[in-house]
Protein backbone atom coordinates (compact mmCIF):
# COMPACT_ATOMS: atom_id res chain seq x y z
CA UNK A 1 0.00 0.00 0.00
CA UNK A 2 3.13 2.47 0.51
CA UNK A 3 3.93 2.33 -2.78
CA UNK A 4 0.40 3.34 -4.13
CA UNK A 5 1.11 6.25 -1.51
CA UNK A 6 4.24 6.62 -3.10
CA UNK A 7 3.02 6.40 -6.85
CA UNK A 8 0.59 9.32 -5.75
CA UNK A 9 3.09 11.66 -4.83
CA UNK A 10 4.95 10.93 -7.39
CA UNK A 11 1.85 12.07 -9.50
CA UNK A 12 2.28 15.60 -7.31
CA UNK A 13 5.24 15.92 -8.56
CA UNK A 14 5.37 15.08 -11.93
CA UNK A 15 2.37 17.93 -11.97
CA UNK A 16 2.88 20.02 -9.49
CA UNK A 17 2.89 23.12 -11.86
CA UNK A 18 -0.43 22.28 -13.73
CA UNK A 19 -2.05 21.42 -10.11
CA UNK A 20 -0.81 24.79 -8.36
CA UNK A 21 -1.97 26.86 -11.36
CA UNK A 22 -5.85 25.18 -10.79
CA UNK A 23 -5.58 24.69 -6.76
CA UNK A 24 -2.69 26.71 -5.36
CA UNK A 25 -3.45 26.84 -1.26
CA UNK A 26 -5.66 24.30 -1.32
CA UNK A 27 -5.41 20.55 -0.27
CA UNK A 28 -5.88 17.83 -2.59
CA UNK A 29 -6.98 14.39 -2.23
CA UNK A 30 -5.11 11.81 -4.88
CA UNK A 31 -5.76 8.23 -5.36
CA UNK A 32 -4.89 6.54 -8.03
CA UNK A 33 -2.69 9.51 -10.02
CA UNK A 34 -5.83 11.37 -10.05
CA UNK A 35 -7.32 13.94 -7.66
CA UNK A 36 -10.71 12.98 -5.79
CA UNK A 37 -11.04 16.40 -4.29
CA UNK A 38 -9.80 19.88 -3.10
CA UNK A 39 -10.44 21.29 0.45
CA UNK A 40 -8.94 24.32 2.32
CA UNK A 41 -8.46 22.20 5.24
CA UNK A 42 -6.56 19.33 6.10
CA UNK A 43 -8.41 17.26 8.15
CA UNK A 44 -11.79 18.25 6.30
CA UNK A 45 -9.81 16.79 3.43
CA UNK A 46 -8.89 13.75 5.33
CA UNK A 47 -12.32 13.65 7.31
CA UNK A 48 -14.85 13.81 4.12
CA UNK A 49 -12.02 11.35 1.92
CA UNK A 50 -12.54 8.88 5.07
CA UNK A 51 -16.07 9.00 4.36
CA UNK A 52 -15.51 6.54 0.84
CA UNK A 53 -12.07 5.80 0.82
CA UNK A 54 -10.17 3.66 3.25
CA UNK A 55 -7.46 5.70 5.63
CA UNK A 56 -3.71 5.35 4.08
CA UNK A 57 -4.87 4.44 0.82
CA UNK A 58 -5.42 8.25 -0.35
CA UNK A 59 -2.81 11.51 -0.69
CA UNK A 60 -3.64 14.18 1.10
CA UNK A 61 -1.45 17.31 -0.41
CA UNK A 62 -0.91 20.93 0.29
CA UNK A 63 -1.14 22.27 -3.03
CA UNK A 64 1.83 24.74 -3.62
CA UNK A 65 3.78 26.30 -6.91
CA UNK A 66 6.92 26.44 -5.10
CA UNK A 67 9.12 23.32 -5.43
CA UNK A 68 10.61 23.66 -2.09
CA UNK A 69 7.37 23.43 0.14
CA UNK A 70 6.96 20.14 -0.90
CA UNK A 71 8.07 17.26 1.49
CA UNK A 72 6.76 13.39 1.52
CA UNK A 73 5.31 12.47 4.56
CA UNK A 74 2.85 9.05 4.74
CA UNK A 75 0.48 8.28 7.55
CA UNK A 76 -1.40 5.58 7.11
CA UNK A 77 -4.40 3.69 9.03
CA UNK A 78 -5.15 6.80 11.24
CA UNK A 79 -8.11 7.36 13.45
CA UNK A 80 -9.48 10.27 14.49
CA UNK A 81 -12.17 10.72 17.27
Amino acid sequence: MEQLLKDDFQYYLDHQSELAEKYEGKYIVIKNRRVLGTYDDEMEAVEKTAKKHELGTFLVQECSSDPESTVETFHSRVCFS
